[in-house]
């Protein structure tokens, strides 16, 4: 593979990556959504399905790595740094470009979550309502899930703990089960297996941090974020961000340390 195929693979697997599962957030939170309070399983299922379409659509180019723990892991693995840098800047880049393309997709429903006084208080707003705007999270802003995970309660060392536990059960799945015959990307088989190991950790593992698992995935959205011109958006927590962009590659690091013991 070419530094180009992987940077253009990347890319368009991430966007495609984040623009279904930004997506599904988008829908089961934003006001006018028909999805609007679907739940999480709707959530854990969207995430699962954007990988799986991801996958299937970048790895002829790249090998689908769509996530710069995997990247890394797979670089301890085979002792091979040449194309990270290439990998984390496409990854990176595409995770913009997805949540970009949220907003668009769904801009009306911004404006209208976003102006709705039940969501953002102010004048005339009740008083239940009120205090569930005062009860977000500290530095976060009402549609910041959509983009960027967050903790239900902050605990630094619990919170980081999750997302390195999570990163540990995919990364290890991609290892064992996941590799195409040249192991440098995800297989046909694998993007499956990966995709329902996906879900598995968001029903299991999610809870605590919004299961990021993937730097990238969190990080570009985060950007984006604080990027656009969204009405009364508040913080984008970056106090917080560092916890989903470390935690996954400490696991990352971690799995490969594991596979390379255990199953090379």
């Amino acid at each position: 593979m070419s530094s180009s195929d992987i940077f253009i693979g990347e890319t368009i697997g991430t966007a495609i990556l984040i623009l279904l599962g930004g997506g599904v957030c988008a829908a089961v939170t934003l006001k006018a959504s028909k999805a609007r309070n679907a739940g999480w399983l709707a959530i854990t299922f969207g995430w699962g399905f954007a990988v799986l379409t991801a996958v299937y659509t970048s790895a002829p180019l790249s090998g689908a790595h769509l996530n710069p723990a995997v990247t890394l892991a797979l670089a301890i693995k085979d002792n091979d740094w040449s194309h990270v840098g290439v990998y984390w800047a496409g990854q990176l880049l595409g995770a913009m470009i997805g949540a970009a393309l949220v907003w668009v997709a769904y801009y009306g429903q911004f404006h209208a979550h976003l102006t709705d006084k039940e969501i953002v208080g102010g004048p005339g707003a009740q008083a239940t309502a009120a205090k569930a705007v005062e009860a977000q999270e500290k530095g976060a802003g009402p549609v910041l899930g959509v983009f960027s995970t967050g903790p239900e309660i902050r605990n630094v060392v619990q919170n980081l703990a999750t997302e390195i536990i999570g990163t540990i059960v995919l990364v290890l799945a991609v290892l064992t089960q996941g590799l195409n015959d040249s192991g440098k990307g995800l297989g046909t088989l694998g993007a499956l297996i990966t995709a329902l190991v996906v879900v598995s950790i968001g029903l299991s593992l999610g809870g605590p941090t919004g299961y990021a698992i993937n730097p990238a995935r969190d990080l570009g959205p985060r950007l984006v974020h604080t990027l656009l011109p969204l009405p009364n958006k508040g913080g984008s927590d970056w106090a917080y961000a560092w916890i989903p962009v470390v935690g996954p590659l400490i696991g990352a690091a971690i799995a490969a340390g594991i596979y390379n013991v255990a199953f090379a």
